[in-house]
């Protein structure tokens, strides 16, 4: 079950770890109505939720999904270690890398770093 925290004053919707794992546009309207209804600025999602296809990216479901949430002007945090999935991709290393040079879409290795992106003033 999804929970409505605030992380300095920025409202952000966690996703727990288990449950219908992130595929595609579908599950990102789901999500991005969920923070819409709960008055979310973010949505946190664990890197587990996300299907395999997220992190190839010639399959483009990380370009729709992070392109829904753009549309919808909510962030998107990718939650936890995504180092095997770059590891073997640099075309994701360098997806993830240009990601978090944004304000948009970022991939955190915890909560902890989240609160402290949150709290520079780059997520309000």
């Amino acid at each position: 079950m999804t929970t409505l925290q605030t992380i300095h004053g920025v409202p952000v919707l966690m996703c727990p770890a288990d449950g219908e794992p992130i595929a595609g546009e579908r599950q990102a309207l789901d999500l991005i109505g969920d923070a819409g209804y709960q008055g979310a600025q973010w949505v946190v999602v664990p890197v587990e939720r996300f299907d395999a296809s997220f992190f190839e990216l010639r399959t483009r479901v990380a370009g729709e999904i992070v392109q829904k949430f753009a549309n919808y002007r909510l962030g998107l945090v990718v939650l936890g270690d995504v180092s095997r999935h770059t590891a073997a991709s640099p075309a994701l290393r360098d997806f993830v890398r240009e990601c978090d040079r944004g304000r948009q879409t970022w991939f955190v290795a915890d909560t902890e770093e989240l609160a402290e992106r949150l709290g520079s003033g780059s997520g309000g």
